[in-house]
């Protein structure tokens, strides 16, 4: 069976952060009005909270590879590289059709050309044509993989369409469980990762967000099935980030859940508690990168769970 998690991560520095006008339109979670306080500063501040994270994952022994975002094209939210691509254990590099325009542009055949020269890239799936006829899937932002079982969860917005789920599972072979969600002002979550983190033995999940009776009720014994512990949490820690958590491991095998510092205020002790028997919780403090762009510390992670030449 696959591991869930890896030790090795993907991450982009970057060299031109700010608010994205053109995906505020879908996400509910990026602040305008902090946008416009910190405009002169988001880059600076941006670049100092990405490489304490950086360096701190490194400090514990998580293989942190880092690339610097290029000046040109202007990719604001390229700080976000899990929704372009992820990188699976079969040797399948996966690359995203993307909603905003200027997202496209993050797409870095050269980082695709660095990791085949490391590890072994069997087969490039390509789905970015999907853009032409309007239909999205940001990657893991839009589904959120049991990698464990071949399975992903999919939270259905105007980023993440099931004609592009299902041709995700027809060249994967993962099942899909898709689903309708949103926030407390009734806005529609616009990425399954804001809601929802999938561990090995257990899940984060804000099923209140999930508006249907039935399609919650089917999540939550899916996740059961899956023989996940599920940990709910409120639509108030949602709006926190609290869902926007991932399991990575350190190189000695130690399972860290890497969230920030405001998703992990907004816990309570007793979901820490529960937290804390399966992983070592780490946050890092990311203000500027969530209100400007709308992600926190998961959306800046991209697993590499391809195997070493």
């Amino acid at each position: 069976m696959q591991s869930q998690a890896t030790s090795r991560i993907l991450m982009i520095r970057p060299v031109r952060f700010g608010f994205n006008a053109e995906t505020a339109e879908s996400n509910a979670f990026q602040d305008i009005k902090l946008a416009a306080q910190t405009k002169d500063v988001a880059q600076e501040d941006a670049r100092r909270e990405f490489d304490e994270m950086a360096r701190q994952l490194q400090a514990v022994g998580v293989d942190v590879m880092v690339y610097d975002d290029t000046t040109e094209p202007y990719t604001p939210d390229s700080i976000f590289p899990n929704n372009w691509v992820s990188l699976h254990a079969s040797g399948t590099v996966v690359l995203y059709p993307m909603q905003a325009e200027n997202r496209r542009l993050e797409r870095r055949p050269d980082i695709i050309n660095d990791l085949a020269e490391r590890f072994h890239v069997a087969k490039v799936v390509d789905l970015t044509h999907f853009e032409q006829e309007g239909k999205f899937l940001e990657g893991t932002g839009s589904m959120v993989l049991d990698r464990m079982n071949k399975v992903a969860f999919a939270c259905l917005s105007p980023r993440t369409h099931p004609d592009v789920l299902a041709e995700f599972s027809r060249q994967t072979g993962y099942r899909i469980v898709s689903f309708r969600a949103a926030d407390a002002g009734g806005k529609a979550v616009y990425h399954t990762n804001v809601l929802m983190c999938i561990a090995d033995t257990f899940a984060v999940v804000c099923l209140s967000a999930i508006t249907d009776p039935d399609e919650r009720l089917m999540v939550r014994q899916e996740l059961e099935w899956l023989n996940k512990r599920i940990i709910d949490i409120s639509l108030e820690q949602m709006a926190s980030f609290a869902g926007n958590m991932l399991m990575v491991l350190t190189q000695k095998g130690q399972k860290l859940l890497v969230m920030s510092t405001r998703a992990h205020a907004s816990l309570t002790a007793k979901q820490i508690d529960l937290l804390d028997d399966y992983a070592t919780l780490v946050h890092f403090d990311l203000p500027i990168i969530e209100g400007n762009g709308g992600g926190s510390a998961r959306c800046m992670m991209a697993e590499v769970h391809l195997p070493l030449r």
